[in-house]
C-alpha cells in the first residue's frame, strides 16, 4: 500500500509544481522580458521485483525557461537599431520644423528685407522708407540670432539626454553585475538548475540597455555573462560593472564626450558609441545640428559682406560715403573667436591663431583641426573634420607670423609656442549667426544714392551718351586703403574730363588739364573708360561706357554726386542683392543657400523618418518571434491547467483508493 501512496503523491506533487508553474505563467503574462517556463517530468526509478520493474511514481525533472538566445540577441540587436534611428528621427524632426517653419525660419525675414529695400529705391529720399529697412534689417538680425539660440538650446537638450541615459546605463550595467553574482550563486545551478526568474531579468536589463547603446554580450563560466560595446571594449566583466560618463570636449567646449572608468583608469571611448539612444544623439549632433550651425553661419556672413560692400561705395542723404550696415565679418574679436585652442596642447599653451575671411563667396560651410606636427613644433595638418582628411599641410616658419591659406579663408599663426600634438579647433562660420547686428542707426545714413555721376557737355555736336557708371570699391581691394578718388570727404579727386581730341580717341584729363590716360574709341560698341582689374594702377574703383558717335571736341564730365538726393541707383543695387548668386563661387543667392539648407535637413529627416519605420517593423518581427517561443499565451496555459488539474485529481484519488485498500486490509483483522 505504501508503494501505491507514494505513486500517488508524487503525482500530486508534481502536478501541484506543474499547475504553480502555469499559475506564474498565466501571472507574469505582461511582465516584460518574462520567458514562459514548462515542467519537464520523468518517470522515477522503476523498483525490481519478482514479478520484474514496477514503476514509482513521476520526479520533476526540470522547471525549464523556454527562451532562444538567437531570438534574445536579435530583440536585443533591433532594440538598438531603432532606439538610434528613432532618436535620430526626433531631433531631427525638431530641427526640421524650426528652419521650415514661416514664422521660425529665416526665409520671410530676408525676403521682407529686400522687398523694404526695392519699395525704398522707388522713393530714396523717403524718411519713412528708409526707417522700414532698418526695421525689416533688425528683423533678419533678430532671426538669426533667434535660430542660433535655438540651436544652442536644442545642443544643451542633446547633452541633457546624453547625461541622463548614461546615468540610466550605469544603473543597468550595475544591475547586470549584481544578477551575474546572484545567479552564479543559486542552489541548484552545479545540477543544471538555473534561477530562470533572475536569467529573465538580467536579460531585460540587457535589452534596455540596448536601447541605450549597441552592446555585445558573451557567456563565460558560472551561468555569469560579459557585456561589452560592439568594439569588444568591456562594460561588465562577472559581476564587475565599469562606470560611463560624459565630460566636456577637450578640443571642443561646446560638445561632449564619453569616458569609461575602470577602476582608478579613466579613458574616452568616444569614437566607440553607436546605436541606441546614445548612437542618435550623436549622429544628430554631427549630421544635423553642427552642419546647421555652420550652413547659417556662412549665410549670416555671406549677408553682412556683401550688404555691408554695396552699401559702403554708396552714398548717404547727407552726401558721406556709406558705412558698414551689418557688423564688420574681421573684426578682431570675430577673429580670434573662430579659433579654439585644446584643453590638451601643452604648457604655456600660449600660441594665438586667427581666421582671416578673404572670400566670403568661396566660403563652405565646415569645422576644420590644425594638428601642429614634427618634434619641432613647426610643422602642421589642417584636417576637415567631416571627412578627417587631411586638406592642408606644411612648415610654419621660424618666424611668425605665417599664413596657411585655404578657399575662402585664411588660418593666420601669430604667434607664441606650440608642440607636437597641439590642437586647434577652425571654426569660420559656426559662431557668425549670434554675431551679427545692424550698424546703421539712423535713416539718414543709409546710402540709396552712388557716389559718382557723369554728365554730357551741353556743347557736344555728337550724339554719344554716357551711363551713370558702377561702383566696384572705394579702398583699395589689395591693401584696404582709400582710392585717391574718394581721400577727400565729399569730393571726387579729381574731377574728371572725358575730351575726344578726335572722333575715334580721347584723353581723360584733370581740372587742371593733365592727360592721365588716353584711349582709342570703337563706334557702334559701347566703350569701358577705366579698368576693372584692382592691380592695375590706374583702378579707380568706378567703370563708365560712352556709346554712340562722337565728335572731335566733345566732352563728358565726371564728378562727384553732389545734393544726389534723389538717386536711388545704390539702393537698386542693394536690392538685387536678393537674387544675385553670391555664394557658392557665384552660384548661389542668400535665399538659395538658406533654401539649401531647409532642404538639406528636410531630407536627412525623411531618412530618419524611413528608417525609423524600417526599424519599428524589424523589431515588432523580431518581438513577435521571440514571443512565438518564450511568451506567454493564455489559451495554452488555461489548457495546461485544465490537462494539470485533471492529472492532480488523479492522482490524488490514487492515494485514495490506496487508502481504502489499506483500510480494508486491517478490516480483516478484527
Amino acid at each position: 500500500m505504501a508503494g501505491l501512496i507514494n505513486i500517488g503523491l508524487s503525482g500530486v506533487l508534481g502536478h501541484q509544481n506543474a499547475l504553480n508553474t502555469t499559475g506564474n505563467n498565466i501571472s507574469n503574462a505582461n511582465t516584460p522580458g518574462y520567458s514562459r517556463q514548462e515542467v519537464q517530468f520523468e518517470s522515477s526509478n522503476s523498483q525490481f521485483t519478482s514479478n520484474g520493474y514496477v514503476g514509482t511514481g513521476v520526479d520533476i525533472a526540470n522547471i525549464r525557461r523556454l527562451a532562444d538566445q538567437f531570438l534574445v540577441d536579435q530583440v536585443r540587436s533591433d532594440t538598438s537599431l531603432y532606439n538610434e534611428q528613432e532618436t535620430l528621427r526626433s531631433e531631427m524632426s525638431r530641427l526640421d520644423n524650426l528652419l521650415g517653419g514661416e514664422d521660425t525660419g529665416l526665409s520671410k525675414s530676408l525676403n521682407n528685407f529686400f522687398a523694404s529695400l526695392q519699395n525704398a529705391a522707388e522713393d530714396p529720399g523717403s524718411l519713412p522708407q528708409r526707417q522700414l529697412v532698418l526695421s525689416e534689417a533688425q528683423s533678419v538680425v533678430n532671426r538669426f540670432q533667434a535660430l542660433q539660440q535655438e540651436f544652442i538650446q536644442q545642443r544643451e537638450l542633446v547633452k541633457t539626454q546624453m547625461g541622463e541615459n548614461v546615468a540610466d546605463a550605469n544603473t543597468l550595467l550595475k544591475s547586470v553585475a549584481e544578477l551575474n553574482l546572484a545567479i552564479s550563486e543559486s542552489p541548484g545551478l552545479a545540477q543544471g538548475n538555473p534561477p530562470n526568474d533572475l536569467l529573465d531579468q538580467r536579460d531585460e536589463a540587457i535589452r534596455k540597455l540596448s536601447e541605450i547603446v549597441s552592446v555585445r554580450v558573451s557567456s563565460s563560466g558560472g551561468g555569469q555573462v560579459n557585456v561589452a560595446l560592439t568594439n569588444g571594449q568591456g562594460l561588465v566583466v562577472g559581476s564587475d560593472a565599469s562606470q560611463l560618463g560624459i565630460r566636456r570636449n577637450a578640443d571642443d567646449p561646446s560638445r561632449q564626450e564619453f569616458t569609461l572608468s575602470d577602476g582608478n583608469r579613466t579613458q574616452v571611448i568616444d569614437e566607440q558609441i553607436t546605436g541606441g539612444k546614445l548612437g542618435g544623439l550623436k549622429r544628430f549632433e554631427s549630421e544635423g545640428l553642427m552642419p546647421a550651425f555652420d550652413q547659417l553661419g556662412r549665410i549670416a556672413i555671406a549677408l553682412q559682406d556683401t550688404v555691408n560692400h554695396q552699401h559702403q561705395i554708396g552714398m548717404d542723404l547727407e552726401g558721406d560715403l556709406g558705412g558698414l550696415f551689418f557688423s564688420e565679418i574681421n573684426s578682431r574679436e570675430k577673429q580670434l573667436a573662430r579659433v579654439v585652442a585644446s584643453g590638451n596642447n601643452t604648457q604655456p599653451a600660449n600660441g594665438v591663431v586667427a581666421v582671416d575671411l578673404t572670400d566670403t563667396s568661396r566660403l563652405s560651410a565646415g569645422s576644420f583641426t590644425l594638428q601642429i606636427t614634427g618634434e619641432d613644433g613647426r610643422g602642421y595638418e589642417l584636417i576637415d573634420q567631416k571627412t578627417n582628411k587631411v586638406v592642408n599641410q606644411g612648415q610654419l616658419p621660424n618666424t611668425l607670423p605665417a599664413e596657411i591659406n585655404m578657399p575662402g579663408f585664411n588660418v593666420r599663426v601669430e604667434s607664441g609656442n606650440f608642440s607636437k600634438g597641439d590642437r586647434f579647433l577652425i571654426q569660420p562660420t559656426r559662431l557668425e549667426a549670434s554675431n551679427i547686428s545692424l550698424q546703421v542707426e539712423r535713416e539718414e545714413d543709409l546710402a540709396f544714392a552712388s557716389p559718382v555721376r557723369a554728365e554730357a557737355d551741353s556743347g557736344n555736336s555728337g550724339d554719344a551718351t554716357i551711363n551713370q557708371g558702377v561702383m566696384f570699391d572705394v579702398r583699395n581691394p589689395r591693401t584696404n586703403a582709400p582710392l585717391s578718388d574718394f581721400t577727400v570727404k565729399g569730393e571726387l579727386n579729381p574731377p574728371l574730363e572725358v575730351y575726344f581730341t578726335a572722333d575715334d580717341a580721347y584723353e581723360i584729363r584733370d581740372p587742371a588739364g593733365a592727360v592721365l590716360r588716353t584711349g582709342t574709341y570703337q563706334a557702334g560698341t559701347s566703350n569701358k573708360l577705366f579698368t576693372e582689374d584692382p592691380s592695375d594702377p590706374d583702378y579707380r574703383g568706378f567703370q563708365f561706357e560712352i556709346s554712340g558717335n562722337p565728335k572731335e571736341g566733345d566732352s563728358f564730365n565726371i564728378n562727384y554726386n553732389s545734393n544726389g538726393v534723389s538717386d536711388n541707383r545704390n539702393a537698386e543695387f542693394l536690392a538685387g542683392l536678393a537674387t544675385k548668386n553670391t555664394m557658392n563661387e557665384g552660384s548661389q543667392s542668400f535665399t538659395e543657400g538658406y533654401a539649401g539648407l531647409v532642404e538639406q535637413v528636410g531630407v536627412k529627416t525623411r531618412q530618419a523618418q524611413l528608417d525609423s519605420d524600417s526599424g519599428k517593423t524589424l523589431l515588432e518581427q523580431s518581438t513577435e518571434q521571440r514571443e512565438s517561443v518564450s511568451g506567454v499565451n493564455l489559451d495554452e496555459e488555461a489548457g495546461r491547467l485544465i490537462q494539470y488539474q485533471a492529472a492532480y485529481n488523479a492522482s490524488a484519488k490514487v492515494m485514495g483508493v490506496a487508502q481504502e485498500l489499506f483500510n480494508t486490509l486491517l478490516g480483516t483483522f478484527r
